[in-house]
């Protein structure tokens, strides 16, 4: 395997984005000539307060601008997708056609202008639930939660064989992959398109799986938002966050700068040997959702939090990262505490 040293010049698709700005800086400030592509989806870009000059405005779902973005390209950092839950299954044409046929657009004339590296942002929202275990019958696969359950306050799933309940552990890369939205769909849809690109060009397609990833530049107020800045959003206005479930949904939330520096990483390490390699992105700390409202609301003097018992029966119960793979082969660990990035969180600018 050969590990990339050296500059190159990179496009950075979504490059105006929460996520996709962070990491233009992050290459830039590692050395790398970069250029950013994206199309001010007005889910995620409101306002202009974070539009940089550098980027050229233009949509991946269009073979031209793709085209002459490329020029003398060495690799693609694909950040650009429309993101979060959405409203309702109105949403699933754009999602599939910003997501989906964008991807292929990009692949299709990165495959003709010769640019053989690509590193995709992919999404924990692959794996559907997170990895569990059953006292009895070990790792196990649970089917969707019971709403009869749901209604009785019991959100933990319980075992396809023994209906006990099951104890949440770490998820893999080798976890078996069952996404349970039209976003988590269209997420696995751009790996399966990656890897195809990868095999017949071969080229690098490394595809990181990012957990829950808050920080500055975070979109607020909007349906495709994300919770920290849901939360953040109720504090700011005086209100408690308000927490569903009994609020111990377990997630592993990422700071965007650890985010971005993963994909440096990424960027400069040795090929996968085969294909797609995919890697999670996490900070390697498991926190209940709870705990993230009340650890927020501690930062920015706000009420507590208040637990709903509320549910959406397509929420999935846990998933929480093992970033193993992450820092042993692309040597990436995340650097943000938990406590310190959500003080952080607490005053940092968000997108209106």
């Amino acid at each position: 395997m050969r590990a990339y040293c050296g500059t190159m010049r990179v496009l950075v698709t979504g490059g105006a984005g929460f996520i996709g700005s962070q990491v233009v800086t992050a290459l830039a400030a590692a050395g790398h000539d970069v250029r950013s592509l994206d199309n001010l989806h007005p889910a995620a870009h409101r306002d202009s307060a974070h539009h940089r000059a550098s980027v050229t405005i233009g949509d991946i779902r269009d073979r031209a601008t793709v085209d002459s973005s490329l020029a003398s390209v060495d690799a693609v950092v694909h950040q650009a997708a429309m993101v979060g839950m959405g409203v309702d299954l109105q949403d699933a044409p754009e999602y599939v056609s910003c997501n989906d046929l964008g991807t292929a657009v990009l692949l299709a004339a990165m495959a003709a202008r010769g640019v053989r590296r690509l590193v995709l942002a992919s999404s924990m929202v692959v794996y559907g639930e997170g990895a569990y275990d059953c006292a009895g019958h070990g790792r196990v696969r649970p089917a969707s939660r019971r709403a009869s359950d749901l209604d009785a306050g019991i959100f933990d799933p319980r075992c396809p064989s023994c209906a006990t309940p099951l104890r949440p552990t770490l998820v893999d890369e080798d976890d078996p992959l069952d996404p349970r939205s039209v976003y988590a769909a269209t997420k696995l849809a751009q790996e399966h398109l990656a890897r195809a690109w990868a095999l017949a060009t071969g080229g690098t397609a490394t595809a990181l799986r990012y957990h829950n990833v808050y920080g500055h530049g975070m979109p607020r107020d909007t349906p495709y938002a994300g919770v920290a800045a849901i939360f953040r959003s109720s504090l700011e206005r005086g209100d408690a966050p308000r927490v569903f479930e009994d609020g111990a949904q377990r997630r592993d939330f990422v700071h965007v700068r650890d985010v971005a520096a993963a994909n440096v990483a990424a960027l400069g390490a040795a090929d996968p040997p085969t294909g797609l390699r995919p890697y999670n992105v996490g900070s390697g700390v498991v926190t209940t959702v709870a705990d993230m409202a009340r650890t927020l609301a501690q930062a920015m003097g706000g009420p507590a939090p208040v637990v709903t018992a509320e549910f959406r029966p397509a929420d999935v119960r846990h998933v929480t990262a093992s970033s193993a793979r992450a820092a042993k082969e692309l040597g990436f660990t995340a650097t943000v505490g938990f406590d310190d990035g959500m003080r952080e969180f607490a005053t940092a600018d968000l997108r209106s």
